[in-house]
């Protein structure tokens, strides 16, 4: 019965977990290469519009195309993840900043000109936040069926004197 709560808490977490993850993905792109945040925050009322501008018509935007495009190279690691309970905060870091090269690298250039959408290196800063949002929502506690906090067995004292058999 425990082995199926946590396969059903799994069905929550890991969808949470990577809607945290685009969210913190997005929240790099918007406010790092975009600079949405600097803009809204400057004396020209241009760059004043353009900001909100960003922030608030072009982030939803980013988010569902965010969604869409790292849907499957971040379910991968994800599966890999889940399957072989693998909790380190190091894979699943890793496995952000993967995901979010292997999308950009299906999504760059598609206007026609050779410059790209996003800089790398805030491609993969998304990516890598990306991964830890997604290890503090569901990736610590991944694999429903090794639990997180198992009672060990008691030892049974030295190895080299095992204690004597009782009965007859």
């Amino acid at each position: 019965m425990d082995v199926v709560l946590r396969l059903l808490l799994r069905f929550i977490l890991v969808p949470l977990g990577y809607l945290a993850a685009v969210i913190a993905g997005g929240c790099v792109i918007l406010f790092g290469s975009w600079k949405a945040g600097t803009l809204m925050l400057s004396d020209n009322p241009d760059a004043v519009s353009a900001g909100l501008y960003g922030a608030i018509i072009a982030g939803p935007i980013l988010l569902v195309v965010l969604l869409a495009g790292m849907c499957l190279p971040a379910s991968i690691g994800i599966l890999i993840s889940e399957a072989f309970a693998i909790r380190s905060w190091i894979f699943h870091a890793i496995n952000g900043a993967l995901s979010a090269w292997v999308g950009w690298q299906m999504f760059g250039n598609f206007d026609q000109s050779d410059l790209p959408l996003n800089e790398p290196r805030y491609v993969i800063a998304a990516g890598l936040a990306g991964g830890f949002a997604y290890w503090a929502v569901a990736g610590w506690n991944a694999g429903f069926w090794k639990p997180v906090f198992a009672r060990r067995a008691p030892a049974s004292g030295n190895p080299f004197n095992p204690p004597a058999p009782t009965g007859t």
